[in-house]
């Protein structure tokens, strides 16, 4: 090779690097607005399936079979520049919850938003209303427990209320006894928790002969165990909590069953009409018409245009004695064309129809 064409190819090299870099902002300028779209919505940086998607797709350009690995490295590189931007834009995103720092709600937030702020409010209806009212983005409530069933309240808000579920996760539960340092597990004499904890961990507090007391949550039963300064109580909460108030851990996993854990929902003014991918899943809100046989025909409805129902759960409505609402969890595209002729069919015996959220693939999180 002459000196001639190492300028050349040199020269193609510069030229590419140019139109990477005009392509570079006008990607990145797509990517503020997808920033902006996630805050709106209370939806993570990070979608793992789509990342994928994308780069097998684009993978699949390169007709250089050698260079197919190097393109991936490429992609992925761009992919975490684009995350990166994103938390750059997304960071004081204002999620709402119910409790204090430490409670499990706190926990699951702290996840979910890593670059956003944690806003404690007194109950469920508070972080709710917060939302509505414009002063939080997004509200992180739980909406089911593996071993208490379903949070009606949160429930209720969901049906009343006009925010859109855009995200549920799983976070699993493990409870910790927790005392105020220097304290010893056999000195131990009281126990204060939410009910569901000291329901879930009856048979430890019964083999230690412990009376139990009622809080509102897990991490104001520790907050007041250490502002009361007894070594002879204790409180029931997560380890987090423990670093939080300074607590010394007496006795780790209290809870009866190693397969505690809690869904929570993600709750946004702005609705999610991402295109639908594989995994997606809707949440149908519906009142079925006062006559005989109205739920069963609607059930059959659902399953004639091949949605998968997970779960269907009643609910009383407030207002109107021995009436119920449903809300039911199905996989798909409520959207799609056989989405659209099921609700069609659906309004033959429902009086009620609202889809209240769409979601991706659930998410585990991890609690420690």
């Amino acid at each position: 090779m002459n000196d001639n064409q190492l300028a050349e190819l040199r020269e193609i090299i510069n030229g590419t690097d140019r139109e990477m870099a005009r392509l570079f902002e006008q990607r990145m300028q797509a990517v503020r607005g997808i920033a902006e779209w996630k805050r709106e919505r209370g939806i993570p940086i990070l979608d793992a399936g789509r990342e994928a998607e994308v780069i097998e797709r684009n993978r699949a350009l390169i007709r250089d079979e050698s260079l197919q690995g190097d393109y991936v490295g490429f992609m992925k590189s761009v992919m975490e520049g684009s995350r990166n931007y994103q938390r750059r834009l997304i960071q004081g995103v204002r999620a709402a919850y119910s409790g204090v720092e430490g409670a499990f709600a706190y926990i699951a937030a702290r996840r979910i938003f890593p670059e956003g702020e944690a806003v404690s409010c007194r109950d469920f209806e508070a972080a709710y209303r917060a939302v509505e009212r414009g002063e939080c983005d997004v509200c992180v409530l739980p909406i089911e427990n593996s071993y208490a069933g379903e949070v009606g309240q949160v429930t209720d808000l969901m049906f009343t209320g006009r925010l859109n579920v855009t995200g549920v996760y799983t976070l699993p539960v493990t409870h910790h006894l927790l005392g105020v340092p220097g304290a010893k597990l056999d000195g131990i004499r009281r126990v204060i928790s939410h009910p569901q904890a000291l329901s879930q961990c009856a048979g430890f507090i019964q083999r230690h002969g412990l009376e139990e007391v009622q809080a509102s949550n897990t991490a104001r039963a520790a907050r007041s165990v250490m502002e009361a300064g007894d070594p002879a109580t204790a409180a029931i909460a997560s380890l987090e909590t423990a670093e939080l108030y300074g607590m010394q851990v007496l006795a780790r996993g209290i809870n009866e069953s190693g397969l505690n854990a809690t869904r929570f929902a993600v709750l946004s003014r702005a609705e999610n009409r991402a295109p639908y991918t594989r995994g997606m899943s809707f949440l149908m809100m519906f009142t079925v018409n006062h006559v005989a046989g109205a739920l069963a025909n609607a059930i059959s409805v659902i399953g004639r245009h091949g949605f998968n129902m997970r779960a269907i759960r009643s609910r009383p409505m407030k207002e109107l004695q021995w009436q119920y609402y449903f809300i039911a969890e199905m996989e798909g595209d409520d959207r799609s064309a056989e989405g659209c002729a099921m609700m069609q069919e659906l309004a033959e015996h429902c009086n009620l129809i609202r889809v209240i959220g769409r979601y991706g693939a659930e998410t585990v999180l991890k609690e420690d």
